[in-house]
């Protein structure tokens, strides 16, 4: 029993069968993510390995760094599914994106052409310096718009983790949590893994994503969960995300 238990500490062991994974960077030369379809593939199948089964990816969007819009990330896509064909991979493989809430956010929430995770969920991202300043108005115009908001990684925004009782009003005000996986194997620092921690035995993360750009993280699935506490919680979390599915 306790050599089952060991093994179940490894981040790996811990994806769930039929898996859909709503946050990762594996279109290629779009982002800061894969840069040629050679490394789309080879991350693709990793995660596969791994038990992942089914792909919604999520290019950035923001403004001045990675101006991405709906049709230049279809067709990147389009492209990508054909080479993905071609090389014998038939698991689905979506794209959405990843938007900044930035100065820019709001002009695309009113075009009202937003790339989903499904459904109507959209994962937004902050700066890691501040968020911004009218972060509250902007989630309600999400939801005025009838989106639901997805926060990506909360645990990575270090100016709530000693003001933690934000991540209590930003659920109370609609948005949805979606954890890194790596956070909880160490992989972005002491900081992130111990707010994470606490996010999960808060019972705060509602969805999980990977958030795979190249094959370091790919490595670190390999490594034990930092963890001392909520694994339960995280693995409910990653079940969660078959609401994604197709």
């Amino acid at each position: 029993m306790l050599s089952l238990f060991n093994k179940k500490r490894f981040l790996r062991d811990l994806v769930p069968p039929g898996y859909t994974d709503i946050h990762s960077h594996l279109l290629p030369g779009i982002d800061d993510g894969a840069k040629s379809f050679d490394d789309t593939f080879k991350l693709i199948v990793g995660l596969q390995d791994m038990g992942f089964s089914q792909f919604v990816t999520t290019p950035h969007i923001i403004q001045h760094v990675w101006e991405n819009t709906r049709p230049s990330i279809e067709e990147v896509h389009a492209d990508t599914q054909v080479k993905l064909k071609a090389n014998s991979f038939g698991l689905p493989f979506r794209a959405a994106a990843e938007y900044m809430m930035d100065g820019d956010f709001l002009n695309h929430l009113a075009e009202g052409n937003m790339l989903t995770l499904g459904a109507n969920y959209i994962l937004v991202e902050m700066s890691y310096l501040n968020p911004p300043i009218q972060l509250y108005d902007v989630i309600f115009e999400i939801q005025l718009a009838g989106y639901i908001p997805v926060l990506a990684h909360p645990e990575r925004y270090s100016y709530y983790h000693r003001n933690f009782e934000e991540f209590g009003k930003l659920r109370n005000a609609g948005c949805k949590f979606q954890l890194n996986l790596l956070s909880t194997v160490g992989y972005y620092g002491k900081g992130v893994t111990e707010c994470a921690a606490r996010l999960l035995k808060s019972g705060f993360i509602d969805f999980t994503g990977s958030d795979v750009h190249h094959k370091a993280h790919l490595a670190a699935f390999r490594t034990r969960l930092h963890i001392s506490g909520g694994v339960d919680q995280l693995t409910t979390a990653m079940k969660n995300n078959k609401i994604f599915a197709v």
